[in-house]
Order: structure tokens, then sequence, then C-alpha cells
């Protein structure tokens, strides 16, 4: 395209030359040009090629002055990069003393100076000169406030002041991917993640994080909104806006039904908890419907008990019938459920609620037993022996019914 637009400006120069050559031939004229008694008698033609000759001639004479002028900036220029180049390399290497002499002299260079002063203050701060980082800061907003500010605002979100790396962003109306990302961050530590979402779309259209990124964020700023929510009312109406595939994430939903229970609404934190495990099992949103409050709800135990079926082996599902078990008053189920959770790998929460309901049988020597091995376990200790199970029963804790899939093949365990 390039070569065809070229050869058209020729040919349309070739013929203005043509024209104007006709134009001349017809009567080319006399110019008469007189100088301290001399006289010189021309055509005009002649005069105005010569006129251009001269012309071309003294650019040519300004030009190869200023040749040398040109060759030393390109070589400045060039040895500019190079030397960031190579303070780029030394700071990678934790050669920090190094990386900031050469990127200093680096940023001589305008056309290299912000780069080259965020690595000094990069390279000042690797080495712990204070005052040096400060100077370069100071250098750089005067170069790029923008870059000083992003530069600033990232340090400060390393340090959780999430207030602070607001403030810092906050003069720019357009601010880079970098930027808003430190926003949305920084919005949801400071207990703002409504408006962290809003940024979301942003951050898509910018390409700011990969898509397994990109979708980790939203999650969790989905999960920080409805922790966050104030009142009762504004949580449903956020959990209500979400999309089904959030409201199924196993984060989003603890939080959720987290902050459901604590601010009265556990009947509905349980009910979204058991329509996301009915959709896709998570053993850590399941301990989370054993530990919401009774609430109003009949049926969540037997719920529970349904998915026995599918999960028998899940430790955080016994774990949970032994802990609704418990709240309900059913000992003997609530110990069989617990036993079972043991034998499949359960942990500290499984003795603390073991010794819960020996406790409220008023079996002190069997709770004291269960509540020290919560505290072993819980340092990574071996648990004491429990006497009184008879090898029937532990091996009907370990017992796991066979799985099938839909056609009666048996499969294997989880």
């Amino acid at each position: 395209m390039n070569l065809y637009r070229s050869l058209l400006w020729w040919l349309a120069l070739a013929a203005l030359g043509a024209l104007g050559w006709t134009w001349f031939s017809q009567d080319l004229g006399d110019v008469v040009v007189r100088f301290r008694g001399l006289t010189y008698t021309t055509t005009l033609a002649y005069f105005v090629i010569g006129w251009a000759l001269l012309w071309f001639a003294l650019w040519a004479l300004a030009w190869l002055l200023r040749l040398p002028i040109h060759a030393w900036r390109r070589h400045a220029r060039q040895l500019a990069r190079n030397r960031l180049a190579t303070g780029l390399e030394a700071l990678h290497q934790g050669r920090w003393q190094r990386a900031e002499t050469l990127l200093l002299k680096s940023a001589e260079e305008p056309l290299l100076r912000t780069p080259a002063l965020i690595g000094a203050r990069r390279a000042a701060d690797g080495r712990g000169d204070v005052e040096a980082a400060a100077r370069h800061q100071a250098a750089l907003l005067a170069q790029d406030p923008l870059a000083a500010a992003l530069e600033q605002a990232t340090r400060l979100a390393a340090n959780q002041r999430h207030e602070d790396v607001l403030a810092a962003l906050a003069p720019f109306a357009n601010p880079p991917p970098a930027a808003l990302l430190l926003q949305a961050r920084a919005l949801s530590g400071a207990g703002r993640a409504h408006e962290a979402q809003a940024q979301l779309n942003v951050l898509r259209r910018e390409q700011a994080l990969s898509a397994e990124g990109l979708a980790a964020l939203e999650i969790e700023l989905s999960a920080a909104a409805l922790a966050q929510s104030p009142q009762a009312d504004g949580l449903v109406q956020r959990w209500n806006a979400l999309p089904q595939r959030l409201q199924h994430a196993p984060a989003v939903v603890a939080a959720f039904a987290i902050r459901s229970a604590q601010l009265g609404l556990e009947d509905i934190g349980a009910e979204a908890v058991a329509e996301a495990l009915d959709a896709q099992w998570n053993e850590t949103v399941v301990a989370i419907y054993g530990r919401l409050p009774a609430g109003r709800d009949p049926q969540r135990l037997a719920r529970a008990e349904a998915w026995l079926a599918a999960h028998s082996a899940s430790p955080g599902l016994l774990v949970t019938l032994g802990q609704l078990c418990v709240v309900q008053k059913l000992w003997g189920k609530a110990e069989d459920f617990l036993h079972r959770a043991l034998a499949q790998g359960a942990g500290a929460e499984a003795w603390e609620l073991l010794g819960h309901a020996w406790t409220a049988q008023n079996d002190s020597a069997r709770a004291t037993i269960a509540y020290a091995n919560a505290l072993r376990v819980a340092r990574e200790e071996a648990p004491l022996a429990l006497t009184g199970r008879s090898l029937r029963e532990q091996i009907a804790d370990e017992a796991v019914p066979e799985l099938r899939n839909e056609h009666g093949i048996p499969l294997l365990p989880p």
C-alpha cells in the first residue's frame, strides 16, 4: 500500500513538472540581478533552479554541521538504554547498589527517566536506604505523577494501608489497569467491596488479569461484599443479584451463610448452602451447614442425612450430622456420626463435639479424654485411646457403603 502511494506521489510530481515546463517554455522570462556595478542576466527557469540548488546546498551544509551532534545524541541514547537494561538485570539479581547507580545514569535520558527512576527507587528500598528512596520518589513525582502514585500505592497495598492506597490514586480520572486492580483490592480491604465490583467489567475489558485470575477476583469481591453487608435486606439483595455460578462458589456461599447467621437469617443461609451442595459438593461448605445456628427449619438434619447416600465417607458431612444431632440432643446418633467422622479422618472439631455430647450425658471421664484429644489433634499430636468401643463398632465406623454410578457400576471411593 505504501509503495502504491509513493508511485502515485511521484507520478503527480512528474505531471506537475511537465505542466510547469510547458508553461515556462512558452516564455522563459528574464531575471536581472544588479549588485555593486555587476549585472547578471538569466531566465526565470534557471533562476528558480539555481535558487532551489542554493537552498539545498545550505540545508546540506547545516545537516553536515549538525551530524556530529546527532551522532553524539544517538550514542548517548544507546548508552542510556544499555545502562537501563543492565540496571534492570542487576535489580532482578538483587545487586542493589550497582542497579541504582546504572539506573540513575540512564535517568539522564528524558525518554527513559520514568522507568529508570522506578527501578532506582526499588533498588534503594532493596538496600534499605530510606532517604535515597524518598529522593527517587520525589524525582519520579516531578517527572510522571501517575507512575509515582502507582508505585506508592503498590507499596501501601503491601502494608494493608487500604485508605492510603485509595487516597494516592484518587486524583487520576482514567487510571491504568494496574491502578484499577489496586483500587479494587483496597476498596475490598476498606469494607467497600460492593464498590469494587463495579470495576470488574473494566478490568475484564482491559485484560488486567488472566481468565482464571479474574474469576478468582470476582469470587473474592463477591464474598467480601456479602460479608460486609450491614443489614439483612441489603445482604439478601446482593445475594439475589449474583449469578447462579457465583451463588454456588464455595467462598461466596460460605460468606453469605455466615453473614446470614450473624443477621438472624440462618434459615436462608442454610438453604443457600444446601442448594450449593446439591450443585457442587464441597467439604468446607458442608461443615458450615452444621455450624449455622439451629433456626426454625426442622428438616435440616433430614436433608443432611440424605446426602449420606452419595457422600458416606465425607468427614465434613459426618461432623455436620453429629453437630446437628448434638443440637437436637440425639446423643446416640451424634456419637455414631462423630465416631464415623473420626474414622474417616475428621479432626479436633469432632473430638470437641464428642466431649460436648458426653458432658451433656454426665460422662465426665470420656468427655475429659475427648477434650484432651481435641487439643492434642489441634497440636498435631496422637490422640489418646478411647475405651468403651467394641471391635464391631470400630469396624462399623470405618466401613463405607459401596458407591455405584447411575448404571450400577461400583465406583472407587474418593
